[in-house]
């Protein structure tokens, strides 16, 4: 790699701490996680490696991205990014990108740059075409209502065998007929609708744009200390307040969604608790919620040992979690594996950054489109726990689309 300069503008009064990261993003090679004003926006490639299909998939990538950033000679400040699929399924691609602005809270705006520091133009990409949307926008649901409440019918069965306690059931819907989508104008709108949640854009090893809005930490690293926020168990919004009010309270106080959330906390603390001297977990959830859905969140919180590893080998330990996947995670595997019509792709993987400390920050690929030349395919999923209801699961699915469709106005 060529690092013949590396700028790292600590001082807030040298780079402006209320920067808008979007501003910098750019469509061909761009990299965007932010969330409430903060985050990472990166461009270009000073280095980039290849992560081939297959098991181990996030621990091979955190391998990946440490080679690349011990041969960065750029110090700790370098960083490497990716989005990483759900099962290793597809391959993924590492990138130190050559360009990169990192804004965290209560720490000044940090600017890397590696190389010349001239601004390399961005790898061309084919000429879009102005088209109009379709008269008829066409909406194709894999599966359809009817077969994925099914689906979660047959999943119910198993777990009241015994086969499993939890799965996690997904669908798509491919939207046709879109004409042309401007990338940065739908990314503003998913911030601007839930800025509480991670504004993602990232491209993928094959090419395709992934954007979305996702509200689930997975871990975040910084220095000595470890976070992740688990979600699990959800309850649909309500435009009016006292049902809103009303579904919040009713989530919380539900046997059957704490027992969900329990198994995702339990599995996160389990895996954490042996890389850290101190680990504390939230007594209770709380209610959270996104423009759409309420979530139930814990915050498990630790002190991390001195040996621990860094952000991205950490999350590919947590990855996929209860919360995507289910537990046993290779029961549920199985049963994902024979009920879901359509793969995953990137869809409940992962998003983020890790730097040349270990620092870094993961969310898990929640609320997430991929765009093609006129198309969007969506994805949406819901824990399945003993107690589940088939219907009410589809109405969750079609409420977590909402994020998707709103933003391209549908």
């Amino acid at each position: 790699m060529s690092a013949t300069r590396l700028a790292a503008d600590r001082a807030a009064g040298r780079l402006d701490a209320r920067v808008d990261l979007l501003e910098h993003w750019r469509p061909a090679d761009g990299f965007l996680m932010e969330r409430a004003g903060g985050g990472l926006v990166a461009s270009g490639t000073a280095a980039t490696a290849a992560v081939l299909p297959g098991p181990d998939h996030a621990r091979r990538a955190a391998e990946a991205a440490a080679e690349l950033l011990d041969g960065a000679r750029a110090g700790e400040d370098a960083l490497a990014v990716a989005a990483l699929s759900f099962d290793g399924a597809i391959p993924a691609r590492v990138t130190v990108p050559s360009r990169s602005l990192l804004a965290r809270a209560g720490r000044p705006v940090r600017r890397v740059i590696i190389g010349d520091g001239r601004d390399e133009p961005a790898p061309s990409q084919p000429a879009a075409t102005r088209r109009p949307a379709s008269p008829a926008v066409r909406r194709s649901p894999q599966p359809s209502a009817a077969d994925f409440a099914a689906a979660v019918a047959t999943a119910v069965a198993r777990i009241r065998d015994g086969e499993l306690r939890k799965v996690v059931l997904a669908r798509t819907l491919l939207i046709e007929g879109l004409g042309e989508v401007e990338p940065r104008r739908l990314i503003a709108r998913l911030r601007d609708r839930d800025p509480g949640c991670y504004t993602i854009a990232a491209r993928g090893a094959r090419g395709r744009l992934l954007v979305g809005a996702t509200p689930e930490l997975l871990l975040r690293r910084e220095r000595e200390v470890v976070t992740s926020m688990p979600l699990a168990g959800s309850a649909t919004r309500s435009a009016d307040p006292a049902e809103d009010r009303a579904a919040a309270a009713g989530l919380l106080s539900s046997i059957k969604e704490r027992r969900e959330h329990a198994l995702v906390v339990e599995a996160v603390a389990d895996t954490l608790s042996p890389h850290c001297r101190e680990l504390k977990v939230d007594r209770e959830p709380r209610p959270v919620s996104t423009a759409t859905i309420w979530h139930l969140a814990t915050e498990v919180r630790g002190v991390l040992r001195s040996d621990a590893p860094g952000a991205l080998a950490l999350a590919a330990e947590l990855h996929p979690t209860p919360a995507v996947c289910g537990t046993p995670r290779a029961a549920a595997l199985r049963l994902i594996n024979e009920l879901e019509t359509e793969p995953r792709g990137l869809y409940a993987g992962m998003v983020g950054w890790v730097d040349g400390r270990g620092d870094g920050e993961w969310a898990v690929t929640l609320r997430c489109a991929v765009l093609g030349d006129g198309w969007a395919r969506l994805y949406a999923g819901g824990g399945i726990v003993e107690g589940s209801d088939p219907q009410a699961e589809v109405a969750e699915t079609e409420a977590k689309f909402r994020t998707l469709l709103d933003a391209l106005r549908l």
